[in-house]
């Protein structure tokens, strides 16, 4: 039996299929218990089709999306088109249509993967996007098989390779942000309008999906505060490598009393922290569970061949199903009600870099103000002046998200203080 595969889209990642299917078929053929073929392949337009054929590529290219959804004989669709239109409405049709449905795409997931993984039970396919978070790392069905029986506490994870290339640069190097950038650019790795990833947007749709497999609570996308790193300085990561940190943007998903939080931030993450080691344009997610204990996953987030891979495990595991008469069960079958965490209820350690009139008292005047809020310091380090300013950094110990609020409103009240940076700290 040969199970036909219709792909939407052949970049990059869709063109990395046909060399798995080829170099690794003896090894995929036993574990789907089926061939498979890839049967149509839809393109852009009639110069993307020729373009491909001069190129060598010899599949069954079309440019109507029609002509695999109503092919009856597709049973697989696997969207890797990427952005919400029109790939929303092409895996809503093929749901419709009774097919089962592979995506990688984290954008629709994160804002759509309510309605599209309802669609999918209501018409009894299959909707899997193991390829969406972190790429070639399969933490998405880890969460779902292997840490099953586990309780997840806290996830927290480096999820974006180009801020993170950037970081690293900026750490190692000394680069500044707006080199590193122009770096991330020329090598591919940042797109001419960057936003998504050094505005941590990326990383929070990643967010957004992991709350779902890690916690069984899905949250919206607007409900993931996230903060990038284009405010990040030279003078925020040499403070950090001499307290001992190291700056990362990482996504922080946790369970506490009141419900979940989820978000995204630059963070002093200490330098014996896993993630700390995280370097480039890798990813990884760092598990904390009560059954386990510490767990992390380590891998490329991006690529041809890593993505490819995690699509081809999802693609294998439907085609499997359907084979044993099951396709129908979730990607994700843990479910429960989405409880919001209350900020009073969802502590950190925080970085405040402040500049103050360069004269005695302003510590004791920033320490009277942080008093009002019970919020006292782990650590005060005085830079030098410069001209009529100093600048003073304060670590923090731990405080709830309301007193940050209240402090750094009462602080920007204050007319010759300026808050220059606050950075969350992951703490030892």
């Amino acid at each position: 039996m040969s199970i036909k595969i219709g792909l939407l889209g052949f970049g990059t990642v869709a063109s990395g299929i046909p060399f798995l299917l080829k170099e690794n078929a003896e090894k995929i053929i036993a574990a789907a218990h089926n061939d498979l073929e890839i049967a149509k392949v839809l393109v852009k337009d009639e110069d993307e089709k020729n373009r491909l054929i001069a190129a060598g590529h010899d599949y069954h290219f079309v440019t109507n999306v029609d002509e695999i959804l109503n092919d009856a004989d597709i049973q697989i669709v696997v969207e890797l088109m990427g952005r919400i239109e029109p790939a929303r409405t092409f895996i809503t049709k093929a749901l419709e249509a009774g097919k089962n449905v592979v995506s990688a795409n984290k954008d629709l997931i994160a804002t759509h993967g309510k309605e599209l993984i309802s669609l999918a039970q209501a018409k009894g396919v299959a909707f899997y996007y193991e390829a969406a978070v972190a790429g070639g790392i399969p933490i998405l069905r880890t969460l779902a098989n292997s840490l099953t029986s586990d309780k997840v506490t806290r996830i927290l994870g480096v999820l974006n390779g180009t801020s993170n290339f950037m970081m690293t640069k900026m750490v190692d190097e000394g680069w500044t942000y707006e080199a590193a950038l122009r770096t991330a650019q020329e090598l591919g790795y940042a797109e001419s309008d960057p936003t998504n990833d050094v505005e941590g947007i990326d990383a929070a749709y990643k967010a957004v999906i992991l709350s779902q497999f890690g916690f069984g609570m899905t949250v919206d996308f607007d409900q993931v505060s996230h903060k990038g790193i284009t405010t990040i300085t030279p003078d925020d990561v040499a403070v950090a490598q001499e307290l001992g940190y190291v700056i990362k943007l990482v996504g922080d998903i946790r369970e506490v009393a009141s419900g979940i939080s989820a978000e995204v931030a630059p963070t002093f993450l200490p330098q014996n922290h896993p993630l700390a080691s995280v370097n480039g344009v890798m990813n990884a997610v760092f598990v904390e569970s009560i059954g386990i204990g510490e767990s992390m996953y380590y891998g490329p987030g991006a690529g041809q061949k890593p993505t490819a891979t995690s699509v081809m495990a999802d693609i294998i595991r439907i085609a499997r199903r359907l084979s044993d008469g099951n396709v129908g069960k979730a990607f994700n079958e843990f479910a429960r009600e989405t409880r919001l965490a209350d900020s009073a209820d969802v502590f950190a350690k925080y970085y405040f870099a402040i500049n103050v009139p360069d004269k005695s008292g302003q510590i004791l005047r920033l320490a009277e103000i942080f008093n009002t809020e019970d919020i006292s310091f782990e650590q005060v380090l005085q830079q030098k002046a410069n001209g009529e300013e100093a600048r003073v950094v304060i670590i923090t110990h731990e405080l709830s998200k309301t007193q940050l609020e209240s402090v750094i409103a009462k602080l920007n009240a204050v007319e010759d203080f300026q808050v220059v940076n606050t950075l969350k700290v992951l703490g030892d």
